[in-house]
């Protein structure tokens, strides 16, 4: 009998001032399935995220993991695999994911902590997690096609250690602030309309302490928007800086950034979680 096989899609989360709220599902995938780790697979033990979830919604054997995905880099990996082994004990009982996507979105976000990466992840596309519900935007042909373009630089980061940095109170100036480019942020995609993302993805409540702890960060967000991207910011927790792009643009855009970091160009994820 065969074994169910799930994938999902990398994220990146905020998008600048929709601080643990919006997520971007991204053409780059984890691959979970039940069994024997085929070649270049990876055995998951009893104490990895993926397992977690995969236990705590019934599922049942050995499970394993193949993700291309970069780990610890601020472009949803932890969100993904647990996304997609909670998918993944929903298949093998033999149930539908898209009708049990409150289930797992309700595990995966509480081992995950915040829902807005794994939120992208379930249905795909750019999403608003709130209240405990995905709530997907509506995509129109021109940003649905856009390029994501990622500045990977080669070091790591810790979400906690990251969240621990954040004030616990903010000024009144800075929440309007980000109420209102949150807000220009869903009209952008609303109308389809790329030139209001620049000023939407400006934020005053995370990214400011973040990108210090990344040297070349903030340089490559301006460098990328004076080559041409429509926006650019920092992609969960960082490292990773990240751009929308017309994709005619998208590889002049990566040759403009700085040094210090590998780019990336990837498509957005229409699909979300699924089973192969």
């Amino acid at each position: 009998m065969n074994q169910p096989v799930v994938r999902a899609p990398a994220s990146s989360a905020n998008l600048g001032a929709g601080f643990d709220v919006f997520g971007m599902a991204l053409g780059v995938y984890a691959d979970v399935g039940v069994g024997s780790a085929p070649e270049g697979a990876q055995q998951l033990d009893e104490h990895h995220p993926g397992r977690s979830a995969f236990d705590l919604l019934g599922g049942r054997g050995p499970v394993w993991l193949q993700s291309s995905i970069p780990m610890a880099r601020g472009l949803g990996f932890s969100g993904a695999v647990r996304v997609g082994a909670a998918a993944l004990a929903i298949a093998q009982s033999g149930r539908s994911i898209a009708e049990a996507s409150d289930e797992i979105l309700a595990v995966a976000t509480e081992l995950e902590g915040h829902g807005d990466n794994v939120a992208a992840s379930l249905c795909g596309g750019v999403t608003a997690y709130v209240d405990g519900q995905a709530i997907p935007f509506r995509l129109g042909p021109v940003l649905s096609g856009a390029a994501f373009v990622a500045w990977v630089p080669d070091v790591t980061t810790s979400t906690d250690r990251s969240r621990m940095m954040l004030a616990g109170e903010v000024a009144r100036s800075a929440a309007v602030h980000n109420i209102a480019r949150a807000a220009q942020f869903v009209l952008a995609f609303a109308h389809d309309d790329p030139t209001l993302l620049h000023a939407a993805t400006d934020d005053q409540l995370h990214q400011a302490e973040r990108l210090r702890l990344v040297p070349g960060a903030a340089d490559a967000i301006t460098a990328g928007v004076r080559a041409g991207a429509w926006c650019g910011w920092l992609s969960g927790s960082g490292p990773t800086v990240a751009m929308l792009v017309d994709p005619a643009l998208a590889d002049h855009v990566a040759a403009a950034l700085p040094a210090g970091a590998h780019t990336k160009i990837l498509s957005l994820d229409t699909h979300g979680t699924h089973q192969l």
